[in-house]
């Protein structure tokens, strides 16, 4: 706790210091709740994306096989050219928000490859665009957990640290001062007796 000048003007100060940290406590705690409800609603987004993905999987199971004895290579026939993101803003966080997907499907001779393999395309895109929301998601999830440490710290530090120390300071200064009022109207009496006594 860093040193304290007892005086009116230090418990002026230290009282204005009380009403701030009292006036932003609730704003801190309330964007507290905010990204903490916007996580969850994030984290369910994701969850239902890891789901959808693995049901298109587990369609695209049977292509894998095939892929490897007819020797096509599907990185070599599908590749992510650009994801489309926006900037949006919750609770005064900065997060990317998934706008679509580029995929850049390799050029292939539809007489002589599979009749499958339009097929396996087509569930191999739907995987990559799952995977690349789910990824500015997870950017989404991570910001949001930051700034949520961050906001928790500083409603710990208003609430455990910075209030019960300036209300402490403030007793302290009123002790202070109402001790050194009193000893001045016990000095102003007995100078005041001794005027008397010296009058007689």
């Amino acid at each position: 706790m860093a040193k304290i000048k007892l005086t009116k003007n230090e418990l002026k100060k230290q009282k204005d210091a009380l009403k701030m940290y009292e006036r932003y406590l609730p704003t801190l705690m309330l964007k507290k709740q905010q990204l903490q409800m916007e996580i969850r609603v994030v984290e369910g987004k994701i969850t239902r994306l890891e789901e959808t993905k693995k049901q298109v999987q587990e369609k695209a199971t049977p292509w894998i096989a095939v892929f490897g004895e007819t020797g096509i290579c599907t990185a070599d026939l599908i590749r992510v050219q650009q994801v489309h993101t926006e900037r949006g803003n919750i609770a005064g966080v900065d997060i990317p928000l998934y706008k679509g997907v580029d995929l850049w499907v390799a050029p292939y001779d539809v007489l002589r490859t599979p009749l499958w393999l339009d097929a396996a395309i087509s569930l191999l895109c739907q995987i990559l665009e799952l995977d690349m929301e789910i990824r500015v998601l997870r950017e989404q999830q991570k910001r949001l957990e930051q700034e949520l440490r961050t906001t928790s710290q500083r409603v710990n530090l208003f609430e455990k640290v910075k209030i019960p120390e300036t209300k402490a300071n403030i007793k302290k200064i009123r002790v202070y001062l109402g001790d050194q009022q009193t000893a001045a109207v016990v000095r102003g009496k007995i100078a005041k007796r001794a005027m008397e006594r010296v009058s007689q």
